[in-house]
């Protein structure tokens, strides 16, 4: 298993311990250094090792130059050849090793949402501002176009109606007053079948007998709940004590009696659970005792939300590795449209404008306009093109802060180019995932204005969604309203968190199961696993040649792909930075490798300093590479510890589709 050294852009760099057989039947042992352009597949979470360069061959006991040479040669030849596959997780716990990563995303917005705190069935409704209705002519009626709920109002009773799974409700007033409607007027119920407003219900919605209090809010917010009074058992090993009757994140430290909830992947905590004053807790100031949360306990998935753990050092480092693309040049095609002519907003403390009216993330840099559509750069000389695939990345892209809404673009990337094909690639930061303070966080946390003309364009978005990490599946996202997401009139697929695709619901406290990890969440519909495509590439209909490690629209062929190392041997060989080869024993000594004779490292004296320096290192080398065994042995057997089933990310919201 390679051993790494440096990762830029996509191309990587590392060593790797080798043996040769030679004829008189001793195994030769060295090292090899490489370089090489790195393909990703984060779906199946492989790497392919690409284009392998060996600017360097170290064979410690062999004397003969000759022989050195052709051993040189004969190994330059092959790991050249080589396309060498591994696992995503074994790599990332190699990648630990290399130079520590800056985890402070500056700038990120953590003040706290609104957030609401209920002990009895409840589910949020998010609008996106002010509610802004529209009159659909066929029937007259009007609806809220600035949320992706049913709600629809009946201009001649002035009443208003909402939808959620077997439930209608009714008020006369958007932002409150809802209670459960004892008769919906038949046009209602007629639009809401016509425009789809709906999914089949399952066994647990099904069984809800009691409808669930409604909250529509219009500013960033976020519902916590238990089923009934919080019922809090400890957690062993700790000062802390958890929720035990509701599926949100809810831990109490006895030291300080402070309430601290998990949102987004950021903490809040306040005196009390009631609605009020909470507080943006900093990684780094959380309690001591929440990294002693035990692995595999009922609140383990939290530990990737608390810096210093070996779960919030992976999802940092998943930071760091790009999903990766081949884009064809003449068949990638771009369509774009705007609400009215073009228009064109400054983003404030740099050189760079973008397009306020149109659902795609489209720039003005230094007299060119580039259009960024799902992680592929288009460039043009007008703002309405013709578009063609860009081979350049402007560098004034690195300069864009959070504060505007197109900052997700600065995180896709261009890395080479051909007469006929582009190698592209993005980081988790396109979507909307981003590093701070040792941990990982969703969304910049601020709330950007929408476009409202004759189209509605909304804006990425933080909270009100229920936004939730799994180390193998990113984040998902769930809400409490069954009925009436992505309905037939809302016609663009920007909703929520990175574009409307629910993990599962969430909000109606009934049936909670913590143990199952959190699959109901609050119980309102079954746990369940979505399959969409994580890869926003897959979103392409053209122009897609290959991403990550297979064509697009093909098989995965393996044929000249090497992976890495027979099963059956074990993988306990490493090199130093010097290119001696050692080995670990089963008492955990090390040994170097020489087809002359072993030498034992770990007992002597001599030099006890620069020994002791290099046994800490083969030691680290050894424990990461342990841990990836184990995160990738987890990630095939589908065993995620305490992580949250969660269906992960669609297409990233630039704004989505359009809706009138």
């Amino acid at each position: 298993q390679p051993q790494l050294e440096s990762f830029e852009s996509n191309i990587l760099e590392g060593r790797m311990a080798v043996s040769v057989q030679i004829h008189d039947g001793n195994l030769l042992f060295g090292a090899v250094w490489f370089k090489s352009r790195m393909s990703t597949d984060l779906e199946k979470r492989t790497v392919v090792l690409e284009d392998m360069d060996v600017p360097r061959v170290h064979f410690p006991d062999l004397d003969d130059e000759d022989m050195l040479d052709k051993f040189t040669a004969l190994l330059i030849k092959n790991v050249e050849s080589w396309n060498l596959e591994m696992s995503l997780d074994r790599l990332l716990a190699g990648m630990s090793e290399i130079e520590e990563r800056k985890s402070l995303s500056v700038n990120l917005n953590n003040d706290p949402p609104d957030i609401y705190f209920r002990t009895s069935p409840a589910v949020l409704i998010s609008i996106d501002g002010e509610p802004r209705l529209k009159t659909n002519e066929a029937s007259k009626l009007e609806y809220v176009y600035n949320t992706p709920f049913f709600i629809v109002k009946d201009p001649q009773k002035e009443n208003y109606y909402i939808r959620d799974g077997r439930f209608w409700y009714v008020s006369e007033e958007i932002t409150k007053g809802w209670k459960e409607a004892e008769k919906v007027p038949s046009k209602i119920e007629k639009f809401a079948e016509e425009s789809g407003s709906g999914e089949e219900l399952d066994s647990i919605a099904l069984s809800i007998t009691e409808a669930p209090d409604v909250i529509v809010a219009t500013k960033p917010s976020e519902l916590v709940s238990t089923d009934g009074e919080p019922d809090y058992a400890t957690i062993e090993g700790t000062t802390l004590l958890f929720a035990s009757n509701t599926e949100d994140d809810i831990i109490m430290d006895i030291n300080s009696q402070q309430h601290y909830v998990l949102i987004a992947g950021r903490w809040y905590h306040s005196n009390t659970l009631e609605d009020g004053d909470w507080k943006f807790a900093e990684p780094d100031d959380l309690p001591e005792d929440f990294e002693k949360i035990p692995e595999g306990s009922e609140m383990s998935s939290v530990r990737v939300s608390v810096p210093g753990t070996p779960e919030a050092q992976d999802a940092i480092l998943e930071q760091s590795i790009p999903q990766t693309a081949t884009i064809n040049r003449k068949e990638a095609k771009l369509e774009l449209s705007y609400d009215g002519d073009p228009k064109f907003e400054k983003i404030e403390g740099t050189d760079i404008s973008y397009a306020v009216n149109t659902d795609k993330s489209v720039l003005l840099i230094s007299d060119k306009y580039y259009c960024v559509d799902d992680a592929v750069w288009f460039v043009s000389d007008k703002a309405t093109g013709p578009w063609e695939v860009s081979v350049n990345r402007p560098d004034e892209v690195d300069e864009i802060p959070p504060e505007a809404p197109v900052y997700n673009v600065k995180y896709a990337y261009i890395y080479d180019s051909t007469p006929e094909e582009v190698y592209v690639g993005y980081l988790p930061g396109y979507n909307y995932s981003y590093a701070y303070g040792g941990v990982v966080v969703y969304g910049t946390g601020y709330h950007y204005t929408p476009w409202y003309g004759a189209y509605y364009y909304p804006r990425p978005i933080t909270y009100g969604y229920g936004v939730h990490y799994s180390p193998y599946a990113g984040w998902g996202f769930s809400f409490g309203i069954s009925i009436g997401i992505g309905w037939g009139f809302h016609h663009h697929h920007g909703w929520g968190p990175g574009g409307y695709h629910h993990g599962y619901r969430r909000g109606y406290n009934h049936g909670y199961r913590r143990g199952y990890q959190q699959g109901a969440r609050a119980g309102y519909r079954a746990g369940q696993r979505n399959s969409p495509s994580n890869n926003v590439y897959n979103n392409r209909g053209r122009g897609v040649a290959s991403t990550g490690n297979n064509r697009a629209g093909q098989p995965r062929n393996n044929a000249g792909v090497s992976q890495g190392r027979p099963s059956n041997k074990s993988n306990n060989m490493y090199s130093d930075r010097q290119g001696n080869v050692h080995q670990q024993g089963s008492n955990g000594n090390w040994e170097q490798r020489s087809n002359r004779s072993s030498s034992q490292q770990s007992n002597r004296q001599a030099n006890t300093q620069s020994r002791s320096s290099q046994q800490q290192q083969l030691d680290r080398s050894a424990q990461n590479r342990s841990r990836g065994t184990q995160n990738y042995n987890s990630s095939r057997s589908g065993s995620y510890g305490g992580s949250r089933p969660s269906g992960g990310m669609s297409r990233p919201s630039g704004g989505g589709g359009r809706r009138r």
